[in-house]
This record gives structure tokens, sequence and C-alpha cells, in this order.
């Protein structure tokens, strides 16, 4: 739904003859309507239904005529289904290709949150096609790429797909207008997604859900008696330039902000009638535009404060530290079982569990053995398949007996050095630098990387995403110039396309560099992406 309100609201699909809008929900349909038509995207269990409505109607003698539009593209596996069901032949299918969609000036998103599951737990790749084909359709708008950069197996097979398409096509002269593209899987770094976020767009985000590049802020943060919803990008002023900011710079500047409205609003006084009607017609509108906006934000601000607060937040902040140096760790796991007992938050204490299983190579037997029966108690039996998924994924697991490396440096390593998943070109070896999926962030390499210390703010808990080590080591080497190859082109974009989501801080610290290096960095995502919704994909009832 909220894709497709992006590009149609509910205004102008009525203006083209629809007359009621449903959520599949997967109970009988209620419409007098003789012709429904289903968006969906390409699943089994959404066709079935779809079958058993059409069904249903033709055992009670209605006649109605049925379309299905299958987003992004349709599965064999879905029409033989309509045929087994019988219903072939009453309902015609389409296509709606849709591969992606702008949610900022430098943010577009495939919108498939379903990705890393199906992939990376079920082991369907059929989304990887959907991949290559936002590849070749960036291709096909912004011209040939200089180089690609690719690393873990699903990056690979999109390449791969993209090369295919390519070939398959129309060749047409295009002048580049993108760089350099980084392909990288998200189960190279499964740490920072698992970590707090402290900029103020992935606070807001793990707090209220920005969706579609949407947010709905309730009434504790509108001080009024209904939520609103509203658009979080650049075009949002006050937004744009707090958005990137650690969280204890935000109150400051919005204070500042409100400060500098109120003088503006006060230069009224003493206007003759000709400049009040400059004022008004010139500056009030915009005045009036941006009050609403430091009023929302300042509002978003104290309300997640008060959460955080709440759930003493610095004291998480302070065991997620610990866990990603690897020290008192009996103290991390105790605030964990405290966690755990209290049933503050099922997603939470998973998500810890997973940071302390991946930080520490996995978990001694008797201490997984006793926090998952801890869990279990807590939060109910039937999360015995959530904690299969999560081994499954090598997310929660048991320490093997003689292990020395972590489980993300033993992942890794066999992503660089397995030929079959190798990197598409050879680049900078992230890998053999900083050795790990998680790097502990002494302030000396972003200085040698010609980086201000600022940068720390970017950054959750004192770390760096994998995503920028390409860009951080090519600096350490004193060799970005010749590694990007900045000359070819007079202006320029890097593309990441980070394969089974992205977070928000991940993308704020690619703008801070951006910002540092004079670039433009775009990023394309299968979906914006945290803690919260990539475990609550591993649960057992995951739909």
């Amino acid at each position: 739904m909220s894709p497709l309100d992006r590009i149609a609201n509910v205004t102008t699909l009525k203006q083209h003859d629809v007359d009621k809008l449903y959520k599949v929900e997967h109970k009988p349909i209620v419409s007098t309507s003789d012709q429904l038509c289903f968006l969906i995207r390409p699943r089994i269990k959404t066709v079935k239904w779809i079958c058993d409505v059409v069904n249903a109607d033709k055992a009670f003698g209605r006649f109605r005529r049925y379309k299905i539009i299958f987003s992004p593209q349709k599965f064999y596996a879905c029409e033989n289904l309509l045929e087994e069901q019988g219903i072939f032949g009453d309902v015609t299918t389409d296509e709606w290709s849709f591969y992606l969609l702008p949610l900022d000036d430098d943010i577009i998103s495939l919108e498939l949150p379903e990705f890393f599951r199906d992939y990376f737990l079920e082991g369907d790749q059929r989304w990887v096609r959907t991949a290559g084909s936002a590849l070749h359709l960036l291709h096909s708008v912004y011209g040939p790429f200089s180089k690609v950069y690719g690393i873990g197996r699903c990056s690979k097979m999109a390449y791969e797909s993209w090369r295919e398409q390519v070939e398959e096509g129309e060749q047409r002269a295009l002048q580049a207008e993108i760089g350099n593209v980084f392909l990288i899987d998200r189960d190279v770094d499964l740490v920072t997604p698992l970590c707090s976020q402290v900029v103020y767009e992935g606070l807001v985000d793990d707090i209220f859900r920005i969706k579609c590049g949407c947010v709905e802020f309730c009434p504790d943060v509108t001080s009024s008696d209904k939520s609103i919803k509203v658009m979080l990008n650049s075009q949002d002023k006050v937004f744009n330039e707090i958005r990137n900011e650690h969280f204890s710079q935000v109150f400051g500047f919005l204070s500042q902000k409100a400060r500098n409205l109120q003088t503006a609003y006060d230069k009224r006084s003493g206007m003759d009638i000709k400049q009040m009607k400059t004022f008004v017609s010139e500056e009030l509108k915009g005045l009036k535009q941006e009050h609403r906006l430091l009023s929302l934000h300042i509002g978003a601000s104290e309300s997640m404060m008060k959460k955080k607060t709440k759930q003493d937040f610095q004291e998480l902040l302070k065991t997620e530290h610990s866990l990603l140096e690897g020290f008192e760790i009996r103290e991390c796991i105790s605030y964990i079982e405290e966690h755990i007992n209290r049933q503050v938050s099922m997603v939470e204490s998973m998500r810890l569990l997973c940071l302390l299983s991946l930080t520490e190579n996995g978990l001694l037997p008797k201490d997984y053995r006793s926090l998952k029966a801890q869990f279990l108690q807590s939060y109910g039996i039937e999360h015995l398949l959530t904690f299969s998924n999560l081994k499954q994924l090598g997310l929660l697991v048991e320490q093997q007996p003689g292990e020395t490396l972590t489980v993300m440096e033993s992942r890794v390593g066999k992503l660089v050095n397995d030929k079959t998943a190798g990197q598409i070109q050879a680049g900078p070896n992230t890998v053999t630098v900083f050795n790990t999926g998680w790097v502990p962030m002494p302030l000396m390499y972003l200085i040698q990387a010609g980086l201000g210390p600022n940068t720390v703010t970017v950054f959750n808990t004192g770390r760096v995403p994998i995503l920028l080590l390409y860009l951080i080591q090519a600096g350490i080497n004193n060799k970005w110039d010749t590694i990007m190859k900045w000359n070819d082109i007079s202006w320029i974009f890097q593309t990441f396309l980070k394969v089974c989501g992205c977070t928000f801080s991940e993308i704020s610290a690619l703008r801070f560099l951006g910002r540092e290096k004079g670039l433009k960095f775009i990023v394309v995502t299968t979906a914006i992406t945290n803690s919260a919704r990539l475990l609550e994909s591993m649960l057992d009832n995951h739909a």
C-alpha cells in the first residue's frame, strides 16, 4: 500500500474509477463490485487466498471479473497454482514492473523487505533477478558504470543477471553519469543493523518506523488528538539539517532554530503597510511551514527522549559497546538476562542475544542453554523455530570447541576466499585490513583516511559499518584517486546497491563521507532495515 500511495494516492485512483481499496488480510471480501483487481507480491499464500475468493464466488453462483497484477514480476509457481485450483481461465494476470522507488535525492529502494528472509534463510533466489533488473534500469537511464565491485554470492548473481539483461537488450550510447557501483550482501555485516542507531533519522525509524519515506507521528508528538503522516526527505528543511546528527546534538539545533524563527516573526513590528504586504506574500507562508515542521520534530525528539530514558538507553548503549569491544562479557550476559526476565521487549532481547553471539564466536553451551530457556519461558515456547532460524543464519549459535575466529570473521573470510563467491572485479580488499565484519573504531583510522573527529557521531557505539570500509581503506593507503578514478568524469555519482537491506546509520555515514570528499553517493537498497525489521523477519510466524 505504501509504495502505491507514493505513486498514485486514493484520490488519483478514484479519478480512474477505483471504487474502494482493501488491504490483503486473508479474509472474505465484502464488496458489491463486479470487478476485483488484486495488486500483490508473487507469494503462494496470497495467490491461494485469491483462489479461495474466486472459488467462493463460483460456489454462490456469483459472476465477477478478476485481474491479478503481480509486482514486480509474476512467477511460474503462482500461475501453476491458479491452474491447480481450477481458476486459471477465470482470471487475467499482468505485471507491474516496479523495481525502484526514489525515497529521497540520494536513496532509492526496491521496497522488498522480504528479500533478506527469502534469500538467506529460505534459499529462495527469485528476487535476485529483480535486483539485476534494478541495476539494468539504472544502467539504461544513467549510462554505463565505470567499475563494479562486489562481495557475496547474492551480489555476484545480481551482477550476472544484470549483465545478461544488458547483453539481451538494445545498446544505447549514453554518457556515463555513475562512476563506481559497489554490490554488498547484507550478511557480510550483520552487526551494524543489530546496533542501536543514534543519528536522528535512525532513531525516528527505530521508534516510529519510517515506511516508504513516510512516518506517522502519534498524538503524543503532534500535541493533538490525532496522528499525522509526514514525508521525511530533504524537502523538509528542518529534518534535512538534523537527520544525520547525533541525537545529543539535535535539541541544541532545534532550540536555536526556534529562536531564529521567533526573530523572523518579531520583525513584523514596526513595518509599514507596504512592507507588511511584502512580508505576507513572500515570507509568512514559508515561516508558518517551518514553524509546523519545527513543532513536529521538537515533539518527536521529546517523545523519543522519554522512551529512551524509560528504557535506560545509556545502559543499553554501554552494554552494546562492551560487547563490541569484547570486555565485561559476564556483566553483559547479566544485563541480557535481566532484560529477558523483565520481559522488556522480545525483539530487543533477541537483538542483544544475537550481538553477544556474533561478537563472542557464539555462546558457550551452558550460556546458550540457559539464555534460550529463559527466553522461551518469558516470550513463549513457540519461538523454538525462531531460534532455529537464527542458528541457520549464524546469528545465534553455540560455540564449537577449538574455534578461534568470530562467527563474522569466518563468514567474511569465506566470502573473500571462496572463488565461487569472489569479488566481481578486483577492488580494495577491505577484509584484509580489518579482518572482521565489524570494527572497533580507533580515531586514527579516520584521521589517516582524511576524515575529522566529528565522524564519530555518525556511527553507533563507535564502530565502522563495513559498507564504508572500501572507501576508508582507500584513504588509509593514499590511493583514493587511483582506486575511485574521479578524474575520468568531472561530475560523478557513487552508487551502493545494498543487497538485503541498508540502515539509516550507514546512509548517514555515506552522506558525511560524501561531504568530506565532495562526492554524491546514491544508496540503492532492497529495503531500509533496522534491528527490529531484520529480527521480526526471523520470527517463526512471519508471513
